[in-house]
């Protein structure tokens, strides 16, 4: 073939193409599936929570953690395999670790409530609230509550933290662990089957 024929040739030149970007095409690719099954997991990890909560408000659900909590893995283990219980801070692959914490109303389950003056939603200095902790000043959280499903008519935060070894192998090139932690958690009151300890108390507002 001669030098001018050669130099026009263009044969070829979509393979040499495809090369160059093959490679951060696959990863991106990749990358994009890797969050997708995330999703998807946190997705069936939420299902499988809910089912677990409610199962734990009726009578005998705080006789039952331990069956509800291997009943919610038990769903997960078709996605990433044999896990073990634990809740190490820095939860290693294949490991999940359940908490369950319970109040006596939904109120101290969350912020203390307050008078929304001006209604943008934020506590304001001047804005009175229920001191439910009776700790003299607003909190966002207002007591850590009593570890464990709780009794009759008590509100229940149910948490499911799980992690997993990525299933695709990309996670160095984008600078990401190589493990995946994926949290659910849901708030529910349970059942009142039998005579709630403790009695509800009105709170005077505090506007200080």
């Amino acid at each position: 073939m001669k030098p001018r024929a050669l130099i026009r040739d263009r044969r070829g030149a979509t393979l040499v193409e495809f090369t160059f970007v093959a490679p951060v095409m696959i990863m991106l690719m990749m990358g994009l599936c890797d969050l997708l099954y995330q999703t998807y997991c946190r997705s069936v990890l939420n299902g499988a929570v809910q089912k677990a909560a409610r199962d734990g408000t009726i009578q005998g659900g705080a006789d039952q953690t331990g069956t509800l909590d291997q009943r919610v893995m038990s769903v997960m283990s078709g996605l990433i395999g044999t896990t073990a219980q634990s809740c190490a801070d820095t939860p290693a692959a294949g490991t999940w670790c359940s908490t369950r914490t319970s109040f006596t109303s939904f109120a101290q389950a969350g912020p203390e409530p307050f008078n929304d003056d001006n209604n943008d939603g934020i506590r304001q200095s001047t804005e009175c609230f229920s001191d439910i902790n009776g700790n003299g000043k607003w909190d966002a959280s207002p007591g850590s509550g009593n570890s464990g499903q709780g009794g009759a008519s008590d509100v229940t935060v149910y948490t499911m933290r799980v992690t997993y070894m990525r299933v695709f192998p990309v996670s160095g090139l984008f600078g990401w662990p190589t493990t995946q932690t994926i949290v659910a958690s849901t708030l529910l009151k349970n059942q009142p089957y039998q005579t709630q300890t403790g009695t509800a108390t009105a709170l005077a507002p505090v506007c200080s």
